[in-house]
């Protein structure tokens, strides 16, 4: 199923593990593009279960080498406002995944700031971590290609979604659904724990070349199908997440019931 302007192009696999499998094989394949198109590749990561179940797949291809990830810069949309290494982190998830076994140069692995990182590297204070990432994306925009807001043109970013909606760790009607700049905020008060966050807003993710939403499961479904018939984006913020190229939805039978 697929539609013009912006609107996603949706691809439908049987179940999730279908899904993750069929995402990370097309993950590779952009990275690879991306290589051969630009001399680098870009990724933004995601967490909750399919996302890094799609990193585990990503680990375990016979297609993983045709990558090289030296080359790929690696970033994070959003991430839990909670000391590094702590199992909530999307970040020691993604490496418990995948990570820990590529051959990734370390300068261009771009972890949000940990709560008790230094306070020069954002730590204490998850304002002051959302503007340490805000330069962390200027400086990168410098090589990857950015907008006058400083964000790089991502190749892939990667997204899951809530059942209320909510894309990165932007929620229905909250203050990050009403951040009007491309950039970097904190979340407080969040209503899926841990209630502290860090994220990129929507429009910094509408820079990316592509955006990628994996979901599975029927308890998507109504947010999908409100997003997809042409819901608000402060009432439904993954009706707001797009690419300047491309947007895919992919996702298994359950979730895309209602479409």
């Amino acid at each position: 199923m697929s539609s013009v302007g912006g609107a996603p192009t949706v691809v439908v696999h049987a179940d999730e593990d279908t899904t993750a499998r069929e995402a990370a094989d097309r993950l590779l394949g952009a990275l690879a593009a991306a290589q051969a198109a630009r001399g680098s590749a870009s990724v933004v990561l995601t967490g909750g279960g399919i996302g890094i179940g799609m990193l585990r797949e990503v680990a375990a291809s016979a297609r993983r080498d045709e990558v090289d990830w030296g080359g790929v810069e690696v970033f994070w949309g959003d991430e839990r406002f909670v000391p590094a290494g702590d199992a909530e982190r999307n970040d020691a998830q993604a490496r418990e995944a995948l990570l820990d076994a590529l051959p990734l140069d370390p300068a261009r692995v771009h972890p949000m700031p940990a709560a008790d990182a230094p306070e020069d590297a954002g730590g204490g204070d998850p304002d002051l971590a959302a503007d340490v990432y805000a330069k962390t994306l200027s400086a990168a925009a410098t090589r990857l290609g950015g907008a006058a807001a400083a964000i790089p043109a991502f190749d892939v970013l990667l997204a899951g979604c809530g059942p209320e909606g909510h894309v990165l760790s932007v929620f229905p009607d909250s203050p990050a659904v009403h951040a009007g700049g491309a950039g970097v905020v904190a979340v407080r008060d969040c209503p899926k724990p841990p209630p502290t966050r860090v994220t990129l807003t929507l429009p910094a993710a509408r820079h990316a070349r592509e955006v990628w939403l994996v979901a599975a499961g029927e308890g998507k479904a109504e947010a999908l199908a409100r997003a997809h018939g042409g819901a608000s984006e402060v009432d439904v913020p993954l009706a707001g997440l797009r690419g300047t190229e491309r947007t895919l939805w992919l996702l298994d039978e359950a979730a895309a019931a209602r479409l």
